[in-house]
């Protein structure tokens, strides 16, 4: 015990942690001592700020919650918005069109001709599709096999048979990697291919890692010939690009194999590790045309987080297979001023006819999704949100808990999954289409994390989702309004007073 607790107090996020907490004491010292008319200065400049937060386009749960900060903290909460508001992360990581300098009409073409049938076939769904290609410049695909895998095992085994048959390459990208049963049994096979002169390489991000791996994991990674980069390494410095993480769980065999989905490679998420009960989890495997589109997300931000201009065609195995349904990957990047992710959320809420269900870990809805997912039920819409029974973080699905009254009010049926924790992030609407992603209906997901997902209609893999969602609900309880009504008011004063905040959780 002793040794555990010596162990993490000599830990980086202790340590990183702890100069955080020392450099934001320094800052509120500092602003306490300021000059009179620097502090009547920045209370003016916070009257200034909260005009024009009133009066802007922004999300407006996010600009309330700026707002409140500088109303409680007057002219200090001025500077934290100078300091960490408005701000974009280094240039280098900006939209899908600059990261790459590629043009992606020319790397990621798009069949117009299949376009056109889609919408012969369903206008309404054509048109969510429409707004990916024209938003985020990922193209639909046809030819491609689409398999959805309702718990981390059936990933898990089915990456183990595709990682042996790799040939050219095998690109990770990853948020979490939990040294373990799983990721150890994955090494085996990525060194094991690497002599044989197989190109691999990872993607993983420091945040995500910060007590799955070792400081030095890069060095050892690469002592077995594989290569790496670490995305945005935390630093003990105050600064809101920090806050920018790699969200996406993607990796692509040969340009023929890929994986999309909320699966990391830990061992929780295969449940041999039991944090929370159990870990209920998703992704879908891509066979075909498809995973072109994977293997070009990797690529060009391998590309920029290197500095490197490799040339993408040479990876493109140019591979088809006969399937049914369409299938468009796409990727959501915080630096750009399109929200791709809440925008596809929201297209696909308000093109719900009969039924929308949704499993989510995190159900901190904006006001928009708010009025959305209402709507959509006050319309006739059977909506449907599965949300964790066991919670991995407190505080945050104490936030989640605060939105049930209203939605049960308005007709949603909110389930807890009674065995453990749903880290499933995944919408199916009339069983037809859904999607299935690395996306939490969160504001870090849709403003601050790099996240990835696919658009899918008429999928074998939604055959799959139909069945999962099914099973869950019948593993799950349904929350009552006599439930919501049992709730302490020290718990709703709570709720209440978190939910101020739920924009920086």
């Amino acid at each position: 015990m002793l040794k555990k607790l010596l162990r993490f107090l000599s830990s980086r996020f202790v340590l990183i942690g702890a100069l955080l907490m020392l450099q934001a004491y320094v800052l509120v010292m500092l602003v306490g001592g300021l000059p009179p008319i620097v502090e009547f200065i920045l209370v003016v400049l916070g009257l200034f700020i909260v005009v024009e937060l009133v009066n802007s386009s922004n999300n407006q749960s996010i600009s309330i919650t700026w707002i409140i900060i500088i109303l409680i903290m007057p002219g200090f909460g001025s500077l934290l918005y100078l300091m960490f508001a408005n701000r974009q992360v280094p240039k280098g990581l900006r939209s899908l069109q600059e990261q790459g300098h590629f043009d992606p009409l020319t790397v990621l073409p798009q069949d117009k001709k299949m376009l056109r049938k889609l919408e012969q076939t369903d206008a309404h769904i054509s048109k969510q599709f429409d707004y990916i290609l024209h938003s985020g410049s990922f193209p639909t695909y046809k030819n491609t096999q689409v398999d959805y895998y309702p718990v981390g095992e059936d990933k898990f085994a089915s990456l183990l048979v595709e990682l042996e048959k790799a040939e050219k390459y095998i690109f990770l990208e990853y948020f979490i990697i939990r040294e373990g049963i799983m990721w150890n049994s994955m090494l085996d096979i990525l060194i094991k291919k690497v002599a044989e002169g197989v190109d691999v390489r990872i993607i993983y991000d420091d945040a995500g890692t910060i007590n799955t791996l070792p400081s030095d994991y890069k060095e050892t990674l690469e002592s077995y010939g594989i290569k790496v980069h670490v995305f945005n390494k935390l630093r003990p410095i105050l600064m809101v690009s920090m806050n920018n993480r790699d969200h996406r769980k993607i990796l692509s065999i040969d340009g023929k194999v890929g994986y999309l989905g909320g699966i990391n490679l830990g061992d929780e998420y295969v449940n041999v590790l039991h944090r929370f009960g159990h870990w209920k989890d998703s992704a879908i495997k891509l066979e075909g045309e498809a995973v072109w589109s994977i293997t070009v997300m990797f690529l060009q931000f391998w590309n920029v987080l290197n500095g490197v201009d490799e040339a993408f065609e040479p990876y493109n195995p140019h591979y088809t297979i006969k399937a049914k349904g369409y299938i468009q990957p796409y990727s959501d990047s915080p630096t750009d001023r399109e929200q791709l992710g809440e925008n596809i959320h929201l297209n696909f809420i308000i093109n719900a006819n009969e039924y929308l269900y949704i499993m989510t870990p995190y159900l901190i809805p904006s006001h928009e999704m708010k009025r959305m997912l209402v709507l959509a039920s006050k319309s006739g819409v059977d909506v449907r949100i599965i949300v964790p029974h066991t919670p991995d973080k407190w505080y945050v699905h104490n936030v989640t808990q605060s939105n049930y009254a209203e939605f049960i009010d308005n007709g949603i049926r909110i389930y807890e999954y009674t065995p453990g924790f749903i880290h499933s992030k995944n919408l199916l609407a009339d069983g037809r289409a859904g999607i299935v992603g690395s996306t939490n209906l969160d504001f870090r997901s849709y403003y601050l994390n790099y996240e990835s997902g696919a658009l899918m209609y008429e999928t074998d893999a939604i055959d799959g989702m139909v069945a999962d969602f099914e099973e869950t609900i019948a593993a799950s309880i349904e929350i009552t309004r006599e439930d919501v009504d049992k709730t302490s008011p020290f718990t709703r004063i709570l709720r209440q007073f978190l939910g101020l905040f739920s924009t920086l959780l």
